[in-house]
């Protein structure tokens, strides 16, 4: 079987992207520093998949832990990479931790898989790379803008570290995907958003508030220049999301791609308003949300949402679940806490 590492495997998106590669066959080892996950998550993977992931309490920032992980594990043929911090709001207070954690151990990374004779390399990006783009939908030619954030620059850096790579040996081949809002949870309830202390997010924030374990959602400002003010993202499952990995990683496994970096969006190609997502709550949830408006929050951009004709034609992979199932799956999950 071929073994894959994913960094951050135990966090939302890396729990569910290890249960769609053990799905589709393939041998998982996760790194995890359990910075903002816990190792119950390996629970709920082997309960869904009836196999429990090989696992290493490693923080990636430990360069000579790093060296030593690789050494031991030669066999490991592809890496997709979670492992980073991720709040916008946290990186602007934090600059130096958000640098340090997310370019130090992309590098570190990097250099021991460099030492391949074939390397096939995942990168968790983002649509933050585009700032305030100039028009929606956002496709994957629009100009990366000054980073809104200290988090949107570290994706913006780690992207240019990875094509610089990719330019420098023809045997690394790479894929940065960039993600708009993931969102929900598994289907089984058994995985989902776990945010340790406060959520970051909007929807752990609605699920804890409607919980009972939050007393009332903010909705960070209600005047942008938007249908009703709220600002618009792209809200997209993180089951589909999780599968567009593996299809990635097909992709550079089979040698199929293009180019040795290739970068493709992926959403669902509709924006939703903050209040547009908590009308979906309210409606899978059948209960109101006790929310109010206050000021707007700083580095947040007035709307993002992804044109995903390249995922859906070249990579051959489409959003398939709604605003509606994520909210519903986002619910169960909060209800089994």
């Amino acid at each position: 079987m071929s073994k894959i590492l994913v960094t951050g495997g135990l966090g939302f998106i890396g729990s569910h992207t290890v249960v769609e590669l053990q799905n589709a066959g393939f041998k998982v080892i996760i790194i995890d520093n359990l910075s903002n996950a816990t190792e119950n998550v390996l629970n709920g993977i082997t309960a869904i998949t009836s196999i429990t992931p090989e696992f290493e309490n490693l923080d990636l920032k430990n360069k000579e832990q790093t060296k030593t992980f690789f050494k031991k594990h030669q066999d490991i043929i592809g890496v997709i990479h979670f492992a980073a911090s991720k709040a916008v709001g946290e990186s602007v207070k934090k600059p130096l931790y958000y640098y340090e954690n997310n370019v130090n151990t992309l590098v570190y990374v990097l250099q021991e898989l460099n030492k391949k004779a074939n390397a096939n390399f995942i990168f968790s990006s983002s649509c933050t790379v585009y700032g305030q783009a100039d028009s929606m939908p956002i496709t994957e030619l629009a100009p990366t803008k000054p980073a809104e954030s200290p988090y949107g620059n570290t994706k913006k850096i780690g992207e240019a570290i990875i094509e610089d790579v990719t330019k420098s040996n023809a045997n690394f081949k790479a894929i940065a995907l960039r993600y708009f809002n993931p969102i929900g949870a598994h289907e089984s309830a058994k995985i989902g958003e776990l945010p340790i202390g406060v959520p970051l997010n909007l929807v752990p924030y609605i699920t804890q508030t409607a919980a009972g374990k939050r007393e009332q959602l903010s909705v960070f400002g209600n005047n942008y220049p938007t249908p009703d003010g709220t600002c618009i993202r792209d809200y997209i499952h993180v089951v589909d999301l999780a599968k567009a990995h593996v299809i990635a990683l097909q992709r550079l496994l089979e040698n199929k791609n293009d180019t040795n970096f290739e970068i493709f969006n992926l959403g669902t190609g509709k924006g939703s308003s903050v209040l547009e997502v908590i009308q979906s709550f309210e409606r899978v949830s059948n209960q109101k949300l006790n929310y109010k408006i206050v000021d707007r929050r700083d580095g947040d951009v007035v709307e993002a949402y992804a044109n995903t004709t390249k995922a859906n034609t070249v990579l051959g992979w489409k959003a398939k679940l709604s605003l509606d199932d994520a909210m519903l799956s986002a619910w169960k999950w909060e209800q089994t806490l």
